[in-house]
């Protein structure tokens, strides 16, 4: 645990050096400084590249290309060399796929998939 607690402050302070924090302190700092105690630091979203997904679940990259054209899938945003970048949410889609798969077709999965999301957001995906 301790070690954990020493990554995360080591991570902090890169963070802080990379996003131009000029006044940062560290943990033990913080009982000096109590005002610092206020700023928030927002950990950036990862972001996953096709070749990333590949990597880590058993799907091909063409199988990937096409759940997110058939909208199984969603990028969350795309590079400026026009790669589709997926989020974290995407592994969670991903392994209801291959639950349903299992038992549904991908036009099934695909009006399953958009019935939740339609149950959760109240709106119509597509």
């Amino acid at each position: 645990m301790q070690n954990v607690k020493y990554i995360l402050i080591f991570m902090s302070t890169i963070f802080a050096v990379l996003s131009g924090f000029d006044d940062f302190t560290l943990e033990e700092d913080v009982a000096v400084q109590p005002d610092v105690k206020s700023r928030v630091l927002q950990i950036p979203v990862k972001l996953f590249r096709i070749g990333e997904l590949v990597r880590y679940t058993p799907f091909s990259r063409q199988t990937i290309h096409n759940y997110t054209i058939m909208g199984l899938i969603r990028e969350s945003q795309w590079t400026e060399g026009g790669h589709r970048l997926y989020d974290e949410s995407v592994f969670e889609r991903l392994s209801q796929i291959i639950e349903l798969r299992k038992t549904k077709t991908l036009s099934e999965i695909r009006r399953i998939l958009n019935t939740e999301g339609t149950a959760r957001t109240g709106t119509k995906t597509s």
